[in-house]
């Protein structure tokens, strides 16, 4: 058994995101990856694709998502599922910080045009 500790969990941080790491291979969990990430105001993700499935839990405000080309709002208490080679982006479009908690399968990628494929670092 592990436990991640709130003081122990590494964070990750750019323009408006911060990304906590929770559960992943390089922290105990073989099979799944989850962290907690808080959009402020006007913060976004780039248009992206996955290899795998990606849930996105909501624990507090509203994200816009777009998702193959329709956009979607997702507020808390909602559970946006993310499938495999869709392009989507989130972002926050509200005046309060969107957080949610994410988990994907251990070694899924995200797709950056530009950037190739690659495992978040709070993933790996």
């Amino acid at each position: 058994m592990t436990i991640i500790k709130e003081q122990d969990a590494p964070r990750f941080a750019q323009e408006g995101i911060s990304v906590t790491g929770l559960a992943s291979p390089s922290r105990g969990c073989a099979s799944v990856s989850a962290w907690r990430v808080v959009l402020e105001p006007g913060a976004g993700s780039p248009e992206h694709t996955l290899t795998s499935d990606e849930a996105f839990v909501a624990l507090r405000g509203t994200a816009r998502v777009t998702l193959d080309g329709a956009e979607h709002d997702v507020s808390a208490g909602d559970c946006l599922v993310v499938a495999p080679q869709l392009e989507f982006t989130i972002r926050n479009d509200g005046p309060e910080p969107f957080e949610a908690v994410c988990c994907m399968a251990a070694g899924g990628q995200a797709v950056v045009a530009g950037e190739g494929a690659f495992v978040p670092p709070w993933a790996a």
